[in-house]
């Protein structure tokens, strides 16, 4: 690792080390988005720049998809939330593969899930990404970084993820989209009935994709037996 890549790594692991013990990270997440409704046309923008730092920082990005949902709806919120997630997914991977192999590298060492991972993109790339983005089974934010140290190429990972992320982003976009709701007293008793049934098959789909992609991705995962002579 060259010197200004290690003056880098470094100042950003103090960066985020101050960060947790300085300042609460998710009262400033509940702030950012009261004040992103006030903003117009420039709130979807900063709450996108949210989204991505707040994924490079492994702060958890649920509060900022239900808070989209509330904000700007389930269509634009999981718009923003997709691409937020997709950007900062993407920022943490390159940090991964160019910045902080030896971190990364460290931080998974002897993990059996993440060494079968690194087996199975070795020989279907974007399909265990995109597998893995199904599954809530791995971890998001330590996920991205891990991809770095693969052979995936970028574009892959990029559109793997992006793909990948999408239901469940809808389906917390949609819950947060029900607070919003539930503030707006004039609705109907068949509104509410017809925003029930969407959560209801929101969920659903959610949940069926996610299961089918875990026993895909353990299939594909599990090492090869050794043939018996």
């Amino acid at each position: 690792m060259s010197a200004l890549r290690r003056i880098v790594l470094a100042t950003a692991i103090v960066a985020l080390v101050a960060a947790f013990f300085i300042f609460d990270l998710r009262a400033i997440l509940r702030d950012a988005l009261a004040g992103i409704e006030g903003l117009g046309s420039w709130g979807p923008v900063l709450f996108v720049l949210v989204y991505v730092v707040a994924t490079v920082l492994f702060v958890p990005g649920s509060a900022l998809t239900l808070g989209a949902g509330a904000l700007f709806g389930v269509g634009w919120g999981s718009v923003w939330v997709s691409a937020g997630s997709t950007l900062g997914a993407t920022a943490a991977f390159l940090v991964g593969r160019y910045f902080a192999r030896g971190w990364v590298a460290k931080k998974i060492d002897g993990n059996a899930a993440f060494a079968a991972i690194d087996r199975a993109v070795a020989t279907e790339g974007w399909k265990i990404v995109g597998l893995t983005r199904l599954s809530p089974a791995f971890p998001f934010s330590l996920l991205n970084y891990a991809f770095g140290l693969t052979r995936v190429s970028l574009r892959d990972y990029v559109l793997a993820s992006w793909i990948g992320m999408m239901p469940g982003t809808v389906m917390y976009v949609y819950l947060g989209s029900l607070a919003r709701a539930a503030g707006e007293r004039h609705r109907t008793a068949g509104e509410w009935a017809i925003l029930g049934v969407g959560l209801i098959a929101t969920i659903a789909v959610t949940v069926v994709v996610t299961l089918i992609a875990r026993t895909a991705l353990a299939k594909r995962t599990q090492p090869a037996s050794t043939p018996v002579s």
